[in-house]
């Protein structure tokens, strides 16, 4: 089978993180893997500078006949002045829309070997493995009405609208309960239902759907601003945190931080059966060391494992990618980012050409 996946290097780091993606496919192909049929083509500012906007309609269309799609970074200083509907991260957001992709997975993983990495006692974060599963096409971000208006007596008002309905919550809950299954079996659904209406529906949604499928499945309430503190002070009592749009934007970007880097983490955005899945780094297009080969890949190339595992149903070479990404990181090879004492330091084409020579030694082994 012949895998069809579109590429969207994006902007600043995009391209250069992209193209140990492409290095890695190659291998696959090269070594009794998975092949590919890739399209590659511009998102974000990228798109905005080839044809006027983030996010082409033409783009869009290969996008719909993917079988998946994985994305590297979108913005940059240099897009600042363009129209709010214009700016880089538009064309993610209708991307996600377009799409219906209601369901981003966002794990925080520590690996073993960058344990000292994190800002936490290493006794708090080793061993961590907790995924977030994120509502992503409804709530605060997409609700209407939103605006800014200016008041009869003068003053300016801003105004967003936080909505959900009953078949929102109910999807992105039967994704997080059948994740948990196939984990440590536990849940913790997270919202502000002592204050928000929304949060309170969320809170009784969540609760039947538990009762009706999912009764096998541990499931705890918690509010956001608990589950913030919480993260920060015992981590390790979550397995799946399920969450709305705005929540989880904010959450899944701290669980991110007890793992010591951005530049590790990758996460998924994934829609109805059939429909392709979006993957992509959590870090930025971070401008400022574009081009220098300071980038750290493996963010996105754990986005690419995501998609072999959630797409493309190759969960053997997801995991054969993922113990390479280990390997690497115990012989001490890093990126500036993730630099400790007794490590060697590598660009991004470096940690690359590590991660396949990697994967060279256990097909070796395992000749």
């Amino acid at each position: 089978m012949t895998h069809k996946l579109t590429l969207l290097p994006g902007d600043g780091i995009g391209p250069e993180i992209m193209a140990e993606v492409k290095k890695l496919i190659g291998w696959l192909e090269s070594n009794n893997g998975p092949r590919f049929a890739i399209t590659e083509d511009h998102i974000g500012g990228s798109a905005y500078d080839a044809y006027g906007a983030p996010l082409a309609d033409e783009t869009l269309e290969k996008c719909r006949t993917s079988d998946a799609i994985v994305m590297g970074s979108v913005g940059g200083p240099k897009w600042d002045g363009v129209d709010y509907n214009l700016r880089p991260e538009a064309g993610l957001l209708r991307l996600r829309k377009e799409l219906d992709l209601f369901a981003n997975l966002r794990p925080a993983l520590v690996f073993d070997a960058l344990v000292e990495a994190s800002t936490l006692k290493p006794e708090i974060v080793k061993g961590l493995d907790i995924l977030i599963v994120r509502e992503l096409t409804g709530g605060v971000y997409f609700g209407e009405p939103r605006g800014i208006e200016t008041l009869e007596n003068g003053e300016r008002r801003g105004f967003n609208t936080q909505t959900y309905t009953t078949s929102e919550i109910r999807r992105v809950g039967r994704v997080a309960f059948e994740l948990a299954r196939k984990r440590s079996n536990r849940v913790t659904s997270c919202e502000k239902g002592n204050v928000m209406e929304s949060g309170k529906l969320w809170r009784e949604e969540i609760t039947a759907l538990h009762a009706e499928s999912y009764n096998d499945v541990e499931l705890s309430h918690m509010y956001a601003d608990n589950c913030a503190m919480q993260l920060l002070r015992n981590p390790s009592q979550f397995d799946v945190i399920v969450t709305d749009n705005l929540f989880g934007d904010i959450l899944s970007d701290e669980a991110a931080m007890l793992t010591g880097s951005l530049g590790m983490l990758p996460s998924a955005s994934l829609g109805a059966p059939g429909v392709p899945g979006l993957y992509e780094p959590v870090h930025g297009s971070a401008p400022d060391i574009a081009g220098q080969g300071k980038a750290n890949p493996l963010a996105t190339i754990l986005s690419f494992s995501m998609a072999l595992r959630y797409s493309l149903d190759e969960s053997d070479w997801a995991d054969a990618i993922e113990k390479a990404v280990q390997h690497v990181l115990e012989s001490g090879i890093r990126t500036a980012d993730i630099m400790a004492d007794q490590t060697r330091q590598v660009s991004t084409s470096g940690m690359g050409d590590a991660l396949i020579e990697a994967l060279d030694t256990m097909k070796a082994k395992a000749a």
